[in-house]
């Protein structure tokens, strides 16, 4: 029984190592100089509006019809429209070092404070920023999922599991719609106090998630020291 449960991890293992090369290749490395370091500026696209260097979760198709390039007195942004699901760019960086991760959003449509409840958890989420420090033993990305929720109180933190990305709320309600707002965490320290050790020397990456009945924009995201 021994020897039929480890033949299944190592299946298992292989699986999903090979689903993740696609995504384990072009890496930004990004070099260390002092102060800030921007991950994102939304200022290079591709064809189609979808930001270079970006990646689906699951259907690059749709991901490209959600997820599109835009600009606003000089700032470039990411605008997702009902999205369902996330989007990634695998990007390197000394997370001791530069531990302090910024960026801004803006809730445009969808916040509806008069409205029901969401139905379920998917539809609470006005929209998160995933700052991935590390892999776990499968090479699977180890993330913090920042939150804006609709109903969430701010604060509320939830572990994650097996697979699933730690949550902390950072944002409650739909408050301030149509306007830019500032987020800034200690993504270093929000992983110690999770997983009770250090993350990996280099940075995995981040990924972006849209809710999915709202329209939201991500604008740059950077890494500085504290």
């Amino acid at each position: 029984m021994s020897l039929g449960w480890r033949s299944s991890r190592v299946v298992v293992i292989g699986v999903v190592g090979a689903m993740l090369l696609p995504a384990l290749s072009g890496v930004s490395v990004i070099a260390q100089p002092a102060g800030r370091l921007v991950l994102e500026n939304f200022r290079v696209t591709s064809v189609d509006g979808f930001p270079e260097g970006w990646r689906a979760q699951r259907s690059e198709t749709k991901a490209r019809q959600a997820y599109t390039l835009r600009s606003e007195q000089d700032m470039g942004f990411l605008a997702a429209t009902r999205a369902d699901q996330r989007v990634y760019k695998r990007v390197a960086w000394d997370p001791k070092a530069l531990p302090i991760v910024t960026w801004r959003w803006r809730l445009k449509t969808g916040g509806d404070s008069q409205g029901p409840r969401p139905a379920s958890p998917e539809d609470d989420l006005i929209a998160a920023v995933f700052v991935s420090l590390d892999t776990d033993l499968l090479v699977i990305p180890v993330a913090t999922k920042y939150v804006w929720s609709f109903t969430k109180p701010k604060g509320t933190m939830i572990e994650g599991g097996l697979f699933g990305a730690s949550e902390i709320v950072l944002r409650t309600g739909p408050q301030r719609v149509g306007e830019w707002v500032e987020e800034r965490v200690n993504a270093y320290e929000d992983f110690k106090r999770i997983h009770e050790h250090d993350p990996a020397a280099q940075a995995w990456g981040i990924s972006l998630l849209g809710g999915p009945g709202v329209e939201v924009d991500f604008g740059p995201i950077g890494v500085s020291a504290p």
